[in-house]
């Protein structure tokens, strides 16, 4: 399979430029760009990406969007922009992957899907409406579109949802249960593993032997998640995907860990590291 277009090529060649004009116009690249029958995926910065199936099929993963300092402009400015959304995956209520999940949700008339024990104060609080969540456990698998097979899975990390109470004015914070990855099975069996935000765990072992992705998307910030070194070894040691992208970085400057850093630690390694930057977007 292969694992860059032509156009991802051209896009990191020209790169640079694109940098040194704006960010902008990396984004209106990556969104002109597509294929029948490939899978692609666009990253909107954090552990946010649009993720089009291989039969046109848009899902959208961690939304932290308008508020996202490293958003590119088109998608920041104008949320519409991100255009018709199919499935709505969040991993965890922090902020940074909530994000504009709701709004979406609401815009698109479409379920979001979570942890049990963050969609339910989304809807008890009255957020989005009873029927456009839905509720995963630790664990479970849906079929949420024709062809399209998600499954929760482990993340080690925590869920707490901050909210403006519209009566009081003030920030309230709320139990949001606990965090999950997916494993995100296409139309063509291609699987992707967004890990969400989580530090090692052994049972990475067991996804990855169990589900078997071929893309993992993997947290490399540090603090919050894995380092760069802890990433590297989770993937060199349990997981050995084909393929994997490095998220949840250059966003926080809590979160030092840096796609050097990343490269350096994965050194000796045949797993093929796509790195992306924010607005860009590659395809399998």
């Amino acid at each position: 399979m292969e694992s860059f277009s032509l156009k991802r090529a051209v896009a990191a060649i020209a790169l640079p430029v694109l940098l040194a004009t704006s960010s902008c116009a990396v984004a209106q690249t990556a969104s002109s760009s597509g294929a029948q029958g490939k899978t692609e995926l666009l990253w909107l910065g954090q552990a946010g990406f649009r993720i089009k199936s291989p039969e046109g099929k848009m899902i959208l993963i961690d939304p932290w969007i308008t508020g996202g300092p490293k958003t590119p402009p088109m998608y920041k400015n104008d949320l519409s922009a991100i255009g018709p959304i199919d499935l709505l995956l969040v991993t965890h209520a922090h902020v940074d992957h909530i994000g504009d999940a709701p709004a979406v949700a609401k815009t698109n008339n479409i379920k979001l899907y979570g942890p049990a024990d963050m969609v339910t104060p989304l809807i008890t609080l009255g957020i989005i409406p009873a029927e456009l969540g839905w509720r995963f456990n630790k664990t479970g698998r849906v079929t949420p579109l024709p062809g399209i097979k998600v499954t929760a899975v482990q993340a080690e990390h925590s869920s707490l949802l901050v909210w403006k109470n519209p009566a009081t004015d003030k920030m309230e914070a709320h139990p949001a249960g606990e965090p999950v990855g997916y494993i995100i099975e296409l139309e063509n069996g291609f699987k992707i593993w967004h890990m969400g935000d989580t530090g090692l765990f052994s049972d990475m072992k067991f996804v990855s032997e169990h589900y078997k992705p071929d893309l993992v998307l993997i947290p490399i910030g540090g603090n919050f998640t894995m380092a760069p070194d802890d990433a590297a070894f989770a993937l060199k040691t349990w997981v050995k995907p084909k393929m994997v992208i490095p998220m949840h970085y250059n966003s926080n400057p809590m979160t030092k860990g840096t796609l050097a850093e990343f490269q350096a630690a994965m050194k000796g390694s045949n797993i093929k590291i796509i790195p992306m930057t924010e607005g860009e977007m590659v395809q399998f």
